[in-house]
């Protein structure tokens, strides 16, 4: 009985997540233009033929960004209702630096596409 309870707890926590992921991208503005990214990038990935590491490195940086989003979110509704509207410097801070987490992963992930695309694209089109 204890096995089926603790399964049946697994189950619940995954559907938590799902609802967190549905909330993510039906709430969050940003999160939907980074899922937009990610389906130009998963097209010109195909395109291109990236190669199974550059595959393995884009599909990371698709879990990274959307999941600091997701963090800097869940920070952000925290944060407001502890200030109640008003926003100590304390809780800005604290805002700003999940925010920096967000710019910081889009920013290595425009980065990582650079280094994986950029050459291809040159290739295909200089020559």
């Amino acid at each position: 009985m204890k096995r089926f309870l603790y399964f049946k707890e697994r189950i619940r926590s995954f559907s938590y997540a799902f609802q967190g992921v549905r909330t993510l991208f039906s709430e969050t503005p940003n999160a939907r233009i980074h899922l937009v990214i990610i389906a130009l990038v998963i097209v010109l990935g195909f395109w291109l033929h990236i190669s199974r590491m550059e595959w393995i490195a884009v599909c990371i940086l698709f879990g990274v960004v959307p999941a600091t989003e997701a963090l800097n979110s869940a920070i952000e509704k925290l944060a407001d209702f502890a200030c109640g509207g008003r926003i100590h410097p304390s809780i800005k801070k604290a805002k700003d630096l999940a925010a920096a987490a967000v710019l910081l992963t889009a920013i290595a992930s425009v980065v990582a596409g650079a280094l994986i695309f950029l050459p291809k694209l040159i290739e295909l089109f200089v020559e």
